[in-house]
């Protein structure tokens, strides 16, 4: 991770962490989708190359973002969380969810699907993070 920023604008600060797809696009698989694992990553529709897939994990690690942790129940596999600075992106995720689906081509379904996260609006998000807690704070 780069030790120098372009500003000390917060959009840019932002974008300096968040600012390419595959990144968000991790967070959104772990989000809504369930996935922990590097392998898990790789089975997305978007099918991310490995080498940026593994740079993208160690980046959002460095950010603060992620958690990487071996996976007790498996010697050779690395588990991914979520750090509550993550969850707190939910909103975030939302609202892009929302836009696109509005404004783009989208799946039928996954349009749906972000319809239905938009529209329960921050009760819904907060029980959303709340879950997030729950399976990746352990609170």
């Amino acid at each position: 991770m780069r030790n120098h920023n372009r500003s000390g604008c917060p959009i840019n600060l932002t974008l300096e962490i968040l600012g390419d797809r595959w990144s968000l696009l991790i967070l959104r698989d772990m989000m809504f989708g369930g996935k922990r694992t590097y392998n898990q990553f790789l089975e997305s529709d978007e099918k991310i190359a490995t080498n940026i897939l593994r740079d993208r994990l160690q980046a959002l690690v460095e950010a603060g973002l992620l958690v990487r942790a071996a996976d007790p129940t498996h010697k050779q596999r690395i588990t991914y969380r979520l750090t509550e600075s993550a969850i707190q992106l939910v909103p975030v995720m939302a609202h892009l969810g929302n836009w696109g689906q509005r404004t783009l081509p989208a799946d039928a379904e996954l349009a749906a699907k972000a319809r239905g996260i938009f529209a329960g609006g921050p009760a819904h998000w907060d029980e959303l993070m709340s879950a997030l807690r729950a399976e990746h704070l352990g609170i």
